[in-house]
């Protein structure tokens, strides 16, 4: 037996709820998850506890899919998690979304696309904009713990003989580091 399984959110402490619970039950949902939460937040507990909760025919209930999603990845990717169940998904307000229906399915598909395609752009300008900033002599990543001086200092004083442990307790760091730096700083002398 299918049943209609609300879920309503919001994201801060002020907001009310109450508006979105109504149009549920009025929708006829049997049970409504709520939270208070950003939809950004990826550890939404109450939608993962409904996600885990639903059985085969079930059908998960949104007022609108900015309840449910802040982005086309993410609704992809929660009603991937809704359809592996074999249940269905739809919203009140854009009800061109219902996976029970044919056109839903592929409107669907064609935001998956869409959302494929926006994951490559994005990857593509992040790639760009790297190759500008190394290009233009910026260092990417965290900045090194150790200057090159400090390096010097280590190297120095491993070779006059003071052990990993001294030296990586000296400047806060592993002795696997202290090693590490030695053995380069012996390759540049040679």
């Amino acid at each position: 037996m299918s049943r209609k399984i609300g879920y309503a959110r919001v994201s801060t402490v002020g907001q009310t709820l109450d508006t979105q619970i109504k149009k549920l039950k009025a929708f006829e949902c049997v049970k409504i998850y709520r939270e208070k939460v950003s939809g950004a937040d990826a550890r939404r507990v109450q939608l993962q506890k409904l996600i885990s909760s639903l059985q085969e025919g079930d059908t998960v209930v949104v007022t609108r899919i900015d309840r449910l999603a802040r982005s086309t990845f993410d609704l992809f990717a929660i009603v991937k998690d809704i359809t592996n169940k074999k249940s269905q998904f739809y919203s009140l307000s854009e009800p061109w979304v219902d996976t029970c229906t044919s056109t839903g399915r592929l409107m669907l598909a064609v935001l998956g696309g869409l959302a494929d395609v926006e994951r490559d752009l994005i990857r593509i300008r992040t790639a760009e904009g790297r190759m500008r900033a190394i290009e233009r002599g910026k260092r990417m990543g965290r900045p090194p713990r150790i200057l090159p001086e400090q390096r010097l200092e280590i190297a120095r004083r491993r070779e006059a003989g003071e052990t990993l442990k001294t030296l990586a307790t000296a400047f806060g760091i592993s002795e696997t580091t202290v090693s590490r730096i030695a053995s380069r700083c012996e390759t540049v002398k040679q």
